[in-house]
């Protein structure tokens, strides 16, 4: 009787298959990571405008939203980061703008854009 051999027909048909699905997976993962970074811009801004607001507010807070909001935030972000600060009659309102960072320059993202208004004292 005679044995079988390997069958050649299949040969690296697992390699191109496990190639596929790797490559898939990875993309998988940098998305996630994409927006994961994006949600993470998003409340770094809330964070920043909320101090910075806070800060401005307070009595003799005037041109306190800017350093108080830079602060609050990560250092890698807060670098590019842009804070407004308008007014303060009855209340005063700061805008942080914070580009969200690119794994691929597939993504475009539009920077996270948050702002906090509070009553001065």
């Amino acid at each position: 009787m005679r044995r079988p051999g390997p069958r050649t027909a299949d040969r690296g048909q697992a390699a191109v298959e496990y190639a596929g699905v790797i490559t898939l997976l990875l993309l998988v993962a940098i998305a996630a990571i994409q927006l994961g970074l994006v949600a993470y811009a998003v409340q770094q801004a809330g964070t920043a405008a909320r101090a910075g607001a806070r800060a401005a507010a307070q009595k003799d807070g005037a041109g306190q939203g800017q350093p108080v909001g830079q602060a609050a935030m990560s250092d890698w972000l807060a670098a590019e980061a842009a804070i407004e600060e308008a007014g303060c009659g009855d209340e005063v309102t700061v805008t942080v703008t914070v580009p969200v960072p690119e794994l691929l320059p597939v993504f475009g993202f539009d920077p996270a854009r948050r702002a906090v208004t509070m009553p001065c004292d």
